[in-house]
């Protein structure tokens, strides 16, 4: 990802966490496009007549974020792994919505790069993986960040390191980590 605007951007941040409004109007047009594709990540494999579209998605993770009154933001990175974070939810919140009432089987692995976020066919998918990152993140925290940034916010290894502030080989070995747990997680296993 090329960020023209980074300094823009987290002198902004921390002019609206202050309280500038105007600010605010400022920052948006700025991240607008980054959002936007951050949401076309997250619904790149869906048809194109889905119910959730991407303009959708960045709208309500506007409407959240600026609802958000106590947000101290440090910087552009801790930004987009926050919309990463509320995208997500987002997309958690749409499948449980629309979750058909009879729950379908399991029996096989799902690994982590099968999951096709808000399809209508993967919704069972998408909230088995949001429940297998919550247990991840009970015993492993970091590792789920490093699975939601990734995955879910479309950040390179650098840029995650950057936002957890470790290496960038931590970041792969916990991509690694992450991802086999999950997999084994989310086929039935006990992995505790």
């Amino acid at each position: 990802m090329k960020h023209p605007a980074t300094d823009d951007v987290t002198l902004l941040l921390r002019a609206w966490t202050e309280g500038d409004r105007s600010a605010e109007s400022k920052l948006w047009p700025i991240v607008f496009a980054e959002l936007k594709r951050l949401a076309r990540h997250h619904l790149a494999k869906e048809r194109p007549d889905h119910t959730l579209q991407s303009g959708a998605l960045v709208n309500e993770a506007y409407v959240r974020l600026v609802a958000w009154n106590n947000a101290e933001w440090v910087n552009r990175a801790q930004f987009f792994a926050m919309c990463a974070r509320i995208m997500r939810q987002i997309l958690v919140d749409h499948a449980r919505v629309h979750r058909s009432h009879k729950r379908p089987s399991r029996a096989g692995k799902l690994s982590l790069d099968d999951v096709v976020l808000v399809s209508e066919s993967k919704r069972e998918e998408l909230l088995a993986l949001d429940e297998a990152l919550k247990r991840l993140a009970d015993i492993h925290l970091r590792k789920s960040q490093v699975i939601e940034l990734r995955f879910f916010g479309g950040l390179s290894f650098e840029e995650t390191a950057q936002v957890l502030k470790v290496s960038r080989l931590t970041v792969i070995r916990d991509w690694n980590f992450a991802r086999a747990w999950l997999q084994v997680s989310m086929s039935g296993e006990n992995v505790d």
